[in-house]
């Protein structure tokens, strides 16, 4: 499975010197280029530092007030996630069976994020001085205007080196955005409402780091999925599909976080409810799915692990899996008796599914508050802020949709558009009654952006409503071998 994630990483590398085609149709990529710089890795790590130290320095200004709740509550939101981040890189790397006595003891010292950081960051500027040679080859497809060009990378050592870091440091952003930092900006948005508005400087510092990270992580979390749902194509984002995937995760967790803030002011006591209720829910839904199917634990997780060891393991995904779906969509579904773990196939009745019955919870939240809320929100236009939160929700929607139709970076992979799928939606039951007689094919869509169906059987030629040429037969038949991904990459 790892192994599979480093080459999907490898594959984002820039072919710049050298190209040329062979005999079977695949376009050769010689990459002779200097490696990226691990900026990922760099941002990931002064995250950690930043959001550790300023909760570090919260914490002593609870304990100098006596607030004690507060301050245990802090602490467990801090260390939480950075004892779970240094078991997953020690995990991925696989230091426990290597003399490494210093990273180790860094990672005890809950300092193994800045040590891999330094790590990278010395085998960047190490990379490129001397000629070595390629250890894998990496064979991926480039979409370019909807059609695909197979292409092989060749990969060395150090690029091999510096995509285990950042898929490494991938993980842990998203474990830091969603086991620590949203409860801990939910916790100190209630405890600043608790103090009547009292914002401190320490406090919200920290409000702020959290809220970067929360984002980043959504971010790194949607572009995973991307990346392992078309493991076969070279993903590449633009500007435009960055901007439109912050305001969406944006938009969707601050209103979540707010929503579920001010009911826990108005009923502190059901708010515990809910939110067990959101987690258990969400932890037991790949279980129960894994039992249903009968299936059996993947045996491709760590060799070493024993089936209790596994076990443990998929618990802990599990868990994060669960974390994710309290706050937003996760974009992806676990299938546990895959050695991927992930489902493939994207179902999208589950995603309208997830924000309607989102959405409906958000609202209840809000109502029950605004029925409920106390004397201190007397100077607070509560109908206006209401208002406002499932404005904000509905426009996280919207900025979901426009992703998938027009900032997809395979978007042409699919058949059926957004804009069928409203157009299908509204318009329904005013053909209901036609549908019996006519079974002919629907007009194809003016459309070709992102869509809601994917079909893989169908060649890319024959996608494009547009394109009134045949076929080319043996152009078939080689991008159909090159679209299986060769698995011939070590260990690193």
């Amino acid at each position: 499975m790892e192994e599979r994630e480093q080459e999907r990483e490898i594959s984002d590398v820039d072919p710049q010197e050298y190209t040329s085609g062979t005999g079977n149709g695949v376009t050769l990529v010689v990459n002779q280029s200097r490696a990226h710089a691990p900026l990922s890795v760099l941002l990931a790590t002064v995250l950690y530092l930043a959001e550790f130290i300023s909760a570090a320095v919260m914490c002593n200004r609870y304990h100098r007030t006596d607030d004690d709740m507060w301050m245990s509550a802090t602490i467990v939101f801090m260390l939480l996630p950075a004892v779970l981040i240094q078991l997953a890189l020690t995990f991925i790397h696989r230091d426990l069976g290597r003399d490494r006595p210093l990273v180790l003891f860094m990672h005890l010292l809950l300092l193994g994020p800045l040590i891999r950081c330094f790590e990278a960051l010395l085998i960047y500027y190490r990379a490129g001085k001397r000629e070595e040679p390629y250890v894998t080859i990496s064979r991926k497809i480039s979409l370019k205007k909807g059609q695909g060009t197979p292409m092989e990378l060749e990969i060395g050592q150090s690029q091999r080196n510096l995509a285990t870091h950042r898929n490494a440091f991938k993980r842990t952003a998203v474990i830091q955005a969603f086991l620590g930092s949203t409860p801990q900006l939910t916790l100190q948005l209630y405890v600043t409402i608790q103090e009547k508005y009292t914002l401190v400087p320490s406090r919200l510092t920290l409000m702020i780091i959290t809220l970067i990270s929360i984002i980043y992580g959504a971010l790194v979390c949607s572009v995973l999925a991307i990346e392992i749902r078309f493991d076969d194509y070279k993903v590449r984002l633009r500007p435009a599909a960055y901007l439109c995937m912050i305001v969406w995760r944006g938009l969707e967790i601050a209103t979540r976080i707010t929503a579920l803030v001010l009911f826990s002011t108005a009923l502190a006591n059901w708010v515990i409810l809910v939110g067990m209720a959101n987690l258990l829910i969400f932890f037991f839904l790949p279980w129960v799915e894994f039992w249903s199917r009968k299936g059996s634990l993947t045996e491709n997780i760590e060799k070493n692990f024993s089936k209790l060891g596994t076990v443990v393991v998929l618990c802990m995904f599990t868990l994060l899996y669960a974390c994710i779906n309290i706050f937003c969509w996760s974009e992806v579904q676990l299938d546990l008796s895959h050695r991927e773990l992930i489902e493939r196939k994207q179902r999208w009745n589950r995603l309208a599914i997830y924000y309607s019955v989102r959405f409906i919870e958000n609202f209840l939240l809000i109502t029950l508050w605004y029925f409920l809320k106390t004397d201190f929100y007397e100077y607070v236009c509560a109908p206006l802020l209401a208002v406002q939160l499932l404005i904000s929700y509905s426009l996280a929607v919207l900025f979901m949709l426009l992703f998938y139709q027009f900032c997809h970076p395979c978007r042409r992979l699919f058949k059926y558009n957004v804009h069928d799928c409203l157009h299908c939606i509204c318009c329904c039951k005013g053909r209901r009654g036609e549908r019996g007689g006519r079974r002919g094919k629907l007009p194809p869509s003016y459309s070709t952006a992102a869509t809601m169906v994917m079909v893989s059987e169908e060649p890319l030629e024959l996608m494009d409503p547009q394109n009134s040429q045949p076929p080319d037969v043996n152009s078939h038949l080689h991008e159909r071998e090159t679209a299986i991904v060769d698995d011939i990459m070590e260990a690193a």
